[in-house]
């Protein structure tokens, strides 16, 4: 980035995604790395001085996922005072060939930084995770974040908790499944997010008398476990439910 392009963007304010995918039974987070600093952190970016936030974080998940069409929501605004760590910061600005002394670029990044917060559930198979040339892009298990860029796991944290806390209006498993998928699947979304083991004749019967999933003529086969039916959405019934709300929990 150079100065002229910094003075593209508002000043003080950034976002941050929280990009949900669902791959080899894990609820997982996509990352991003600057090959020369040591920390992971989200994807994120700045916003336009003549764009909108949403189109900014639209953008952020178009560059990332190459995806454009999928559920995206703003879910909360991050100023703590303390939140970005100065020294964090000029630590990444020198790695990357800056100086701290800067008046320019240096002197942009080194100020107090709102962050909003958007959170996506994206169909993990249809990513193409995008990075540019300084840059690592990786896929880690929610049971796995390291310790992430300034309050980066806070957010994580908090997209979690929004995400449990509107478990029946939001299109969780529609969002991160394919088209065909198993109740087990389904079922380890759910736990992974309420942090709990749930019954599984319980969950198999409250998600089939919703009438949202229903069964198809194919199996799930994989070599030494046993076959399991698998499912699809009605997707009518399910906007309909996301309107209305799902009684699920």
């Amino acid at each position: 980035m150079t100065l002229a392009d910094a003075n593209d963007y508002c000043p003080g304010i950034s976002l941050d995604c929280v990009i949900f995918g669902f791959h080899e039974g894990r609820l997982k987070v996509l990352l991003n790395k600057f090959s020369r600093y040591t920390k992971w952190m989200l994807p994120g970016g700045f916003i336009y001085k003549d764009e909108h936030v949403d189109a900014a974080a639209t953008r952020t998940l178009v560059n990332r996922t190459g995806l454009s069409d999928v559920y995206l929501r703003q879910f909360y605004l991050f100023g703590d005072v303390n939140r970005t760590n100065m020294d964090e910061n000029e630590d990444m600005l020198i790695r990357q060939g800056f100086s701290k002394d800067d008046e320019g670029v240096s002197k942009w990044f080194l100020q107090r930084f709102f962050s909003i917060g958007y959170y996506a559930f994206v169909e993990y198979g249809k990513v193409e995770a995008h990075s540019a040339m300084d840059e690592e892009v990786a896929w880690f298990g929610l049971d796995h974040i390291p310790p992430l860029y300034t309050d980066h796991n806070h957010i994580i944290d908090k997209a979690i908790a929004t995400i449990r806390s509107q478990l029946n209006s939001i299109p969780i498993g529609y969002e991160l499944l394919p088209e065909k998928f198993t109740l087990t699947q389904l079922r380890i979304i759910y736990e992974t997010l309420l942090d709990t083991k749930l019954d599984r004749r319980n969950f198999q019967r409250k998600i089939l008398s919703t009438g949202l999933v229903y069964k198809s003529d194919e199996v799930y086969k994989k070599w030494g476990q046993k076959s399991s039916a698998l499912y699809s959405f009605d997707k009518d019934k399910y906007q309909d439910a996301i309107k209305n709300g799902i009684s699920i929990f």
